[in-house]
């Protein structure tokens, strides 16, 4: 009994704050939102497959450097800024790429690849937090440790492990909307290289400057680093309006939403406003799976006008088109 408190006390913080955090990264999807069982997937593959892989993995590599050097300090450092970034950054990487790979049509934009980057970082800090706060919280000073562990982790350090693993998501995204092979090729390998060395940096700046120093280094280059992603998110965010505001203009003349409508699907605040009108009056269903629609018809209008009609993109629209047409008459704008 005495050692379940702690366990769940672990557990709660360290995966309870990774959940909100994981919510705040799906409210910033503000057009055309990520299914939520896609995102769970990606969080569960870093919560328990890449945290997992990547323990057995760093601590195999740690224990057979140590019996080759015979030095903790050298396997600590070695462990903590080339092993252990490299590991993880590709074992979360993974969870993005199979999105990649197999939900090919769900990954729209550069800030998909944001999300389910972020999320999947998120899942694998969730694992991380519980056993740093169990371990060298509770283990080493109680509740006391334990609490200062949780600041430290959640509140100082929290962002760090979506804000390396964002930049794979931006390579993949950037190798999704190009037709040149070499950028398809260059984008995905440059983003995972920069994961690997914003880790391995935080790392070693960890590991030099010990105490209160290397906390605050760390820290203000942890948050940092995460300001300028939510500045490239905001700028995926109006590029994302230009192109609802410029491939849905031609469809009001086709009769496929209003002017009304259009103005709405056109301002995330707007349709905010509209959700909320709608489930007083028992239309959130169809009005929520409307916009939904509009954001993924632009969407896929840039893609063909980007990509041709690689993953028949014509197709898509065509349906598209006909669900909007038939849910506009019950939507009010």
């Amino acid at each position: 009994m005495d050692s379940f408190i702690p366990f769940l006390f672990s557990v709660f913080f360290g995966y309870a704050p990774m959940l909100l955090f994981a919510y705040l990264i799906y409210w910033t999807d503000r057009y055309e939102k990520e299914p939520l069982l896609l995102l769970g997937l990606v969080f569960l593959w870093g919560a328990l497959v890449a945290s997992a892989a990547a323990f057995v993995i760093n601590t195999a590599a740690g224990m057979g450097i140590y019996l080759f050097t015979q030095s903790e300090t050298f396997t600590m450092i070695s462990t903590g800024s080339a092993i252990a970034p490299v590991v993880e950054e590709l074992l979360k990487g993974c969870a993005v790429l199979l999105i990649f790979i197999i939900f090919r049509k769900e990954f729209d934009s550069i800030l998909d690849g944001i999300v389910y980057a972020a999320i999947a970082g998120l899942g694998f800090a969730a694992t991380e937090n519980a056993f740093y706060i169990y371990e060298y919280g509770f283990a080493e000073g109680g509740l006391q440790g334990a609490f200062f562990m949780v600041f430290i982790r959640v509140i100082l350090v929290g962002w760090q492990h979506p804000f390396y693993t964002a930049f794979t998501g931006i390579g993949l995204a950037v190798a999704r909307l190009n037709r040149n092979l070499l950028v398809k090729i260059a984008a995905p390998l440059l983003g995972l290289g920069l994961a690997i060395f914003t880790h391995s940096m935080h790392n070693t700046l960890a590991a030099l400057l010990s105490g209160t120093a290397g906390l605050i280094v760390g820290t203000l280059i942890d948050w940092s680093g995460w300001l300028v992603i939510l500045l490239f998110i905001f700028w995926a965010l109006q590029r994302e309006r230009r192109w609802i505001v410029t491939h849905l203009r031609e469809e009001i003349n086709m009769g496929t939403l209003n002017i009304e409508q259009y103005r709405t699907a056109c301002s995330a605040w707007s349709q905010a406003a509209v959700r909320t009108k709608a489930m007083l009056s028992g239309r959130f269903r169809n009005t929520h799976r409307f916009y939904q629609l509009t954001a993924e018809l632009a969407f896929k209008k840039e893609q063909r006008q980007l990509m041709g009609e690689e993953g028949g993109n014509t197709p898509i629209i065509e349906r598209l088109r006909s669900e909007l047409a038939r849910l506009a008459p019950q939507v009010q704008a």
